[in-house]
């Protein structure tokens, strides 16, 4: 967010005007982002990317001309400069190096420019607003598009707002995914949204802050999902408990020890039989629906090219995968028919290797609580770093059992690196505010 101090006095005049401009564009390009250009697709129809067909790679590509226009005209440089990262920088290297060894280079090199693509726009979304007001009400006007598109569906074209019985995963029928592919992508986004509600409300909009959060409770609840269900209000209490006694770096440490307990009793518990024993015990499926086995044949897979991994979105249609035998261990799930490993830091290892798995950690785990904890004592800061970290963490922990991780423009991942940036901006620039 731009800070407004050093307007000139023919800026000011007009600042209302000025204001209201960066604040409509900051909240189409979120807009176009979460909505994106092809809404209402069944898993089966949409592009992995988002970019799939040429209505998205032509939507999204006007959208990063866009986002770097509105930057370069409506944003504070003192903002932009903060938002820089030097390991951001490493892991765009990663990433850019990975496809070179990639199935098919320039589709992987493709993916990646659609990933860029997505953090700039998702860095306009950030800078572009004048003010905390400004963002606030990008973030309303995007989550309104949403919620209402989505609800529309569900009256208007149920059988693509909600999964039916003739797909693949036919067990989820009658699940509600809104405007989007699944189920798994509708519930983070709501989640996010309620996040946000919060944020509002705390800032005195809370009559808008209300809404928003009844409709995205009422929606996340009829997704059936169970972990998103559980998850938040599990981190609206880490991170607001501690937060009204300003222990700011307490939540960072209380963040980090559930991440690790989340590592312990999901993949980690192929490694400690303890954890594993006591998943049994407590009469929780110790497979998490068949995950394990995709993650002891990914960890075989990758243990032959542990320093490279496979290349960036090869592995799972690679023909170390395709070719795979059948073994009774795999029998939970087949692994040659999906298309990552349900967990976002393996396929970080199993695309880019362990050194990128690393880098991965720093940039979307342990920077982020840092700029958490260094968060600016002032108003808007705190609040605006609060409902970010609360994505963050969501997200961090939904990553376990899902797979999101630069995946292109996905809305998931998008709303993960605006929490990432977002945390950097907030310990870094006081957030102006006309409230």
């Amino acid at each position: 967010m731009s800070s407004i101090g050093n307007l000139k006095r023919t800026d000011v005049a007009r600042g209302l005007p000025v204001r209201l401009v960066a604040s409509l564009v900051a909240a189409l390009i979120l807009c176009c982002l979460l909505v994106s250009f092809r809404p209402f697709q069944a898993v089966s129809a949409a592009g992995a990317d988002g970019g799939g067909d040429i209505v998205n790679q032509l939507g999204f590509g006007a959208l990063g001309a866009v986002s770097i226009l509105a930057m370069l005209a409506l944003a504070e440089p003192r903002t932009l400069l903060a938002l820089i990262s030097p390991m951001w920088v490493v892991m765009f290297g990663f990433l850019i190096l990975s496809t070179f060894i990639a199935i098919d280079p320039s589709s992987a090199q493709r993916a990646v420019v659609f990933t860029l693509i997505g953090i700039i726009c998702v860095l306009a979304v950030l800078a572009v607003p004048r003010d905390a007001d400004g963002f606030s009400l990008a973030f309303v006007i995007a989550a309104l598009a949403v919620l209402i598109l989505s609800y529309i569906g569900l009256a208007v074209v149920p059988d693509l707002a909600k999964h039916t019985a003739s797909e693949i995963e036919s067990e989820h029928a009658g699940l509600w995914r809104g405007i989007y592919a699944h189920k798994n992508i509708a519930g983070p986004v709501m989640a996010a949204f309620s996040f946000g509600s919060i944020y509002l409300i705390r800032r005195g909009w809370r009559v808008m802050g209300s809404i928003i959060l009844i409709l995205a409770l009422w929606f996340v609840a009829h997704t059936g999902s169970k972990t998103t269900t559980a998850l938040v209000p599990l981190v609206m209490l880490l991170v607001m408990f501690p937060g009204m006694f300003g222990l700011r770096t307490l939540t960072s440490l209380i963040i980090a020890a559930a991440l690790i307990f989340f590592f312990v009793f999901t993949i980690g518990s192929l490694f400690i039989p303890a954890s594993h024993n006591l998943l049994v015990d407590v009469g929780t499926d110790p497979t998490f629906t068949g995950r394990t086995s995709i993650w002891t044949f990914a960890l075989e897979k990758l243990s032959a090219t542990p320093w490279r991994g496979y290349g960036f979105e090869s592995f799972w249609e690679a023909p170390v995968v395709r070719e795979a035998e059948n073994p009774s261990y795999y029998l939970d799930w087949d692994v040659r028919g999906i298309v990552h490993a349900h967990n976002g830091y393996l396929d970080i290892a199993v695309g880019m290797g362990f050194p990128a798995m690393i880098c991965g950690i720093m940039v979307l785990v342990v920077l982020p609580l840092i700029d958490y904890a260094r968060c600016l004592k002032k108003r808007e800061n705190i609040y605006l770093s609060d409902f970010l970290v609360m994505v963050l963490t969501f997200s961090l922990m939904n990553a376990f059992l899902e797979s999101f991780f630069f995946r292109r423009v996905d809305p998931v991942w998008l709303l993960v690196v605006m929490a990432t940036f977002g945390l950097r901006m907030t310990a870094r620039v006081p957030l102006p505010s006309r409230t």
